[in-house]
């Protein structure tokens, strides 16, 4: 097992808009999740301006469930780039679904409501979901509880990611979680089939796990390819709250903080602020296979879990290069 900590400048990400999703959206209240297909017909639903409280667009007084929709075009240049749905901020609770299937959300849905009214909406886009060169669907499932409620502001668009350093494999986007501790959750094949989904990077407490103090394991499947073999890579896990232990394949390969069985001898040195780069060995991925990555979190309290990125893999040879530039 390696750990390390780079102090200094990390690297940055820079983003460039290439679709302006501001504008005129359709709105229907009501909840209906075959509102979210591609081809439903929406031409009765009314016209908005995002972003903007539904309040103040004839709305007045609604709380409870209502959906948008819009449609937008992305060129065949940008099928190999790294894309992202910038949504804003959503009052309370939202799920966003790219042509009928769901990339990312904040807050939970009655019966187990919680609120991410206070979060900004940053979501992966999964290039395999869009239709380069023709129309793509965008439709937002929307719980309000109360007050205002919708997309009511920030920046509504697609962007483009750049990083200063290139992941080799990007760890970005959803993956498993659960609550609890449980050592066999580290094997590849623990079965995390009734888990919920969670984005990382993100507040567990903004998605699934609501005023959540404790143990939490995250899971996520990734190809490595054949190519990758006979190289190193540095794991990038970006901020983890409080502390950490990493498995890949069932093996430790770094941690930050000590986890203890018992929270109460757990202790904090400010690990929750620490950039996670973790060494692996050569033999700790599979090339040209699928493998598992498992990772055991305490947090003893606010925040929690995998809260901001980067997340994925570099080859050892350029993040050296990087730092030395650095």
């Amino acid at each position: 097992m390696l750990h390390f900590r780079v102090v200094g400048q990390q690297p940055d990400e820079h983003y460039l808009e290439v679709v302006d999703l501001e504008g005129e959206w359709k709105l229907m209240i009501g909840d209906d999740k075959t509102w979210a297909a591609p081809g439903f017909n929406d031409s009765r639903w009314e016209r908005v301006e995002v972003p903007a409280t539904w309040e103040s667009q004839g709305f007045y007084g609604y709380d409870g469930f209502a959906w948008y929709r819009k449609q937008f075009r992305i060129g065949s240049s940008f099928r190999d780039a790294s894309l992202m749905l910038f949504l804003g901020y959503v009052d309370d609770v939202d799920a966003a679904y790219l042509n009928g299937v769901e990339i990312g959300h904040k807050g939970s849905f009655p019966p187990n409501y919680w609120t991410a009214y206070n979060s900004e909406r940053r979501y992966k886009i999964p290039n395999e979901y869009l239709n380069f060169g023709g129309v793509n669907t965008l439709a937002v499932r929307i719980y309000d509880a109360q007050l205002d409620g919708g997309i009511i502001g920030g920046e509504i668009g697609v962007y483009q990611r750049n990083r200063d350093l290139p992941f080799d494999i990007d760890l970005d986007g959803y993956w498993k979680f659960a609550k609890g501790d449980d050592m066999d959750r580290k094997n590849p094949g623990y079965n995390d089939s009734d888990w919920d989904e969670i984005s990382v990077p993100g507040i567990w407490e903004d998605q699934v796990a609501g005023n959540y103090d404790g143990f939490g394991w995250y899971r996520k499947q990734f190809n490595v390819p054949a190519s990758m073999a006979g190289k190193r890579y540095v794991l990038m896990m970006g901020k983890i709250d409080d502390v950490d232990e990493v498995y890949i394949n069932g093996k430790m390969v770094g941690k930050t903080g000590e986890i203890h069985d018992n929270p109460f001898r757990i202790r904090f040195n400010g690990e929750y602020a620490q950039q996670r780069y973790y060494y692996l060995e050569e033999s700790d991925l599979i090339p040209g296979a699928v493998n598992t990555i498992s990772v055991r979190v305490y947090d003893g309290g606010g925040e929690g879990g995998i809260y901001e990125g980067p997340v994925g893999l570099v080859e050892l040879r350029r993040f050296v290069t990087y730092w030395r530039k650095h």
